[in-house]
């Protein structure tokens, strides 16, 4: 029975290795979200261009890299491999390509393929030279045949990029406050691509219900409804109420009743936020604010304001649910309402934030290049070594995008055991000098998925977990049109 048992557990971590999730993350990172960051970037296009064009733009297009090399200093290049990079302390890493075009009076005037930086590679994933090798294979390049991979080589050193727990993105959460203005408070956070961005709904003491987002502190919602085009009260009370009726909501319409029209609430926002320049541009800055920072899972266009009405409307009526008819807490401790961060999508945050300061660096040397009248090739203004330099430096000292530390850590190499343990390690977000009782407990929905022994003692109990010896970790990639098709076939009704 014994070697039945034994036999199944070899043949299940053969298929399903201790940091499988950590590798498949990077592949994917590699192989879809770096092309994606490139597109999220978009054109480049500069405020300051030669006098006899009309339009300049730079267009980023393909991106990839190759498997880690080295530039020796008489100039060769040659594979590099782990084992080499330990000793001589080097970083494993490959380089990043990219294919640039420049357009000038949309026509094209310049294509090439650019470095634009040097990517680490977690080992063992499909990129590093240990990827599919043999027994024999690995033990001639030095290596122990029997590690997992799942990490890098910085500088020589070898690095662990930590797993971070954080809540769900784009769930609508409502918690009981016990000071404050008002008794419950609702939160979402809304991500799509680099925007995160916190919302709050909160009741207070008058029996207003007021928005929080961005630039907009405690705005009344009845006002935000009617600027994205819920103008009549009669669709305001269907939306939120239904079959029912909550005094409150008659409450907020009759403060908001002096707004007959769509201008006029987008007028009102508009001064809300400061905008003292003519009704036009109020309304027009008005309509920028909502379309690119409310809810912006739902889209950033001036097409998706009715929907973005329904969901807040969804919401207050969630929310008079919880406050008004006793429905229970929504637990955020539930894991269903947490989604991990693996490597590939800790990467992703990063490389976003330094694409962007590539971006404004090339822009920076174009337009200085311009104004001293020397401009001859894009080719020349893109510097390399940012990307490199900045992505590097995160990985080596473990502070990341959001002012986090400690993403990035020495790997622990007492033994074997040691060394698993930190490629499982999950860390919560949560500072570690606050109580936060509920989030350190043991919650049964950690079964099968987190090790409820191993968690240091001290002030991070319950706060840095490790996952389960069987865990494997989802990525959970939906196709959003196949769902809302499969929904509409039940029965489902789309609004607007």
């Amino acid at each position: 029975m014994v070697n039945g048992y034994q036999t199944l557990m070899q043949a299940y971590f053969k298929d399903y290795p201790f940091v499988e999730s950590n590798i498949q993350s990077f592949n994917d990172f590699v192989e879809k979200s770096l092309q994606l960051l490139v597109d999220e970037v978009g054109d480049i296009v500069p405020t300051i261009v030669p006098q006899e064009v009309e339009s300049f733009v730079i267009k980023l297009k393909k991106i990839w890299i190759d498997k880690p090399s080295i530039i020796e200093a008489d100039g060769s290049k040659r594979d590099v491999y782990p084992c080499e990079a330990r000793l001589r302390a080097l970083t494993y890493s490959s380089p990043i390509y990219l294919e640039v075009s420049a357009y000038i009076d949309d026509v094209q005037r310049e294509s090439f393929v650019t470095m634009i930086g040097k990517l680490p590679i977690m080992l063992k994933s499909k990129y590093c030279h240990l990827h599919g090798l043999k027994r024999e294979e690995l033990i001639f390049r030095g290596e122990d045949p029997d590690e997992a991979g799942g990490y890098f080589i910085i500088n020589g050193n070898e690095r662990v990029l930590i797993t971070v727990e954080d809540l769900a993105s784009n769930k609508f959460f409502i918690e009981k406050k016990d000071i404050g203005p008002s008794e419950y408070v609702a939160k979402v956070f809304s991500e799509m691509g680099s925007y995160r961005i916190p919302h709050t709904i909160e009741q207070m003491k008058d029996g207003i219900f007021y928005l929080t987002f961005t630039r907009f502190r405690r705005v009344p919602l009845v006002p935000v409804l009617k600027a994205l085009g819920l103008i009549k009260d009669q669709e305001i009370v269907k939306m939120i109420c239904g079959d029912k009726a909550y005094d409150s909501v008659f409450i907020n319409l009759y403060d908001a009743a002096e707004l007959k029209s769509e201008g006029d609430a987008l007028e009102y926002l508009a001064k809300r936020i400061g905008v003292t320049q003519p009704r036009e541009v109020k309304l027009e800055k008005g309509g920028e604010q909502l379309d690119k920072y409310l809810l912006p899972h739902l889209g950033t266009d001036s097409k998706y304001r009715l929907n973005k009405a329904y969901n807040l409307c969804k919401m207050v009526r969630r929310f008079l649910q919880v406050s008004e008819e006793g429905l229970p807490l929504p637990d955020k401790d539930h894991y269903t309402n947490k989604r991990l961060k693996l490597s590939g999508d800790l990467l992703e945050d990063l490389i976003r934030t330094n694409l962007r300061s590539l971006v404004q660096d090339v822009l920076y040397n174009f337009q200085r290049l311009v104004k001293r009248g020397k401009f001859q090739s894009i080719k020349i203004i893109i510097r390399d070594e940012l990307l490199s330099s900045n992505i590097k430096s995160a990985l080596a000292t473990g502070g990341w995008t959001g002012g986090r530390k400690g993403i990035s850590q020495n790997m622990d190499r007492t033994n074997h055991l040691a060394t698993y343990s930190h490629l499982q390690r999950v860390v919560s977000l949560l500072t570690s000098t606050q109580e936060n009782f509920e989030a350190r407990a043991l919650h049964p929905t950690h079964f099968g998925r987190l090790c409820p022994i191993e968690t240091p003692e001290g002030t991070s109990i319950g706060l840095r977990k490790n996952m389960a010896l069987l865990c494997n970790v989802s990525r959970g990639d939906i196709q959003e049109d196949k769902v809302k098709k499969a929904l509409e076939n039940l029965g489902l009704k789309v609004m607007g």
